[in-house]
């Protein structure tokens, strides 16, 4: 029997098993990656997957890869969707992608990673992007599925016949560093950064030249959504949560970054888990912002 229900946040094992059960039209996606060694997700997936699952790796496949020139230095192809250290590939040349790995409109996709969904979130908020509302994280990652007794497999998948896949209107509101700055300290606007505290207080940055955090943003680093058993929080206690980070300030004018907007994904994903409804991303974020000296910094 084919399943008619969607999975838009988040997906158990269990209904993961279920829907692989059903027949359903499914693709899966491991996007497990290690920041420090980009080749290591890759060799994760190769030694054990669900599956089935398409490997989607941060760096080559949902980001821009840029532009190397003769010194060394890289820059985002004219097309691409932002700047920062992850740039979004433009919605043209990531369909032409999905449609090279087989994802149909008609499918439901699932993305899991290793990493308490710091990566797959960037697939999930991406394929919404495209107008694809049919797309949920894995609750718990790889683990949770080894834990339900899911299958895994090791290797290589077979490739599958390429699709055509549509683009449609956005379903989540990508926000550029003008629009950023254009509202900057208005009602309108409330900032929420997923880095670290440390790095958003501006007292240690490893990864960027300048440290700090965009004048009035909020502090929420990703990982406090996440649960001791590497989960996602229940609904009620994240809207706890982030109701008591902004205050009186209106959830729908949030928008999240972090340092390259592939971590403040877990930010929007748990604001919708919570019924707070969707919210923009400022996907350069403070790699993007930071690069230009004439923007504000703030730090504590």
């Amino acid at each position: 029997m084919v399943s008619s229900r969607i999975f838009t946040t988040l997906i158990t094992p269990a209904e993961l098993q279920a829907l692989q059960a059903s027949g359903s039209p499914l693709m899966v996606f491991d996007c497990s990656f290690e920041l420090g060694n980009p080749a290591a997700g890759e060799e994760q997936y190769h030694r054990a997957h669900v599956p089935g699952a398409v490997y989607a790796h941060l760096d080559r496949d949902l980001s821009d890869p840029g532009v190397v020139e003769a010194d060394g230095s890289r820059h985002p192809n004219a097309d691409a969707a932002s700047g920062g250290r992850h740039p979004l590939p433009g919605r043209e040349k990531f369909a032409m992608w999905l449609s090279r790995i087989g994802f149909d409109n008609d499918m439901q996709a699932v993305v899991y990673d290793r990493q308490n969904a710091n990566y797959c979130g960037r697939l999930w908020w991406m394929l919404k992007w495209m107008g694809h509302e049919a797309v949920a994280v894995l609750d718990g990652g790889l683990q949770a599925w080894e834990q339900a007794g899911g299958a895994l497999r090791a290797g290589e998948e077979p490739s599958r016949f390429q699709s055509n896949f549509s683009i449609g209107e956005p379903l989540r509101e990508l926000v550029t560093t003008a629009q950023v700055q254009q509202r900057l300290g208005q009602p309108g606007q409330t900032i929420v950064d997923a880095r670290g505290a440390p790095r958003f207080r501006g007292e240690v940055e490893p990864l960027d030249p300048v440290a700090g955090h965009i004048p009035g943003a909020l502090n929420r680093p990703f990982t406090e959504n996440i649960g001791p058993d590497g989960r996602f929080k229940p609904a009620q206690q994240l809207r706890d949560e982030f109701l008591a980070l902004l205050g009186p300030r209106d959830p729908g004018t949030v928008v999240h970054h972090c340092g390259s907007g592939v971590s403040a994904v877990p930010n929007v994903l748990a604001m919708e888990v919570a019924g707070l409804g969707t919210t923009g991303l400022y996907a350069g974020s403070w790699s993007e912002w930071c690069s230009d000296p004439a923007r504000p910094v703030e730090k504590g």
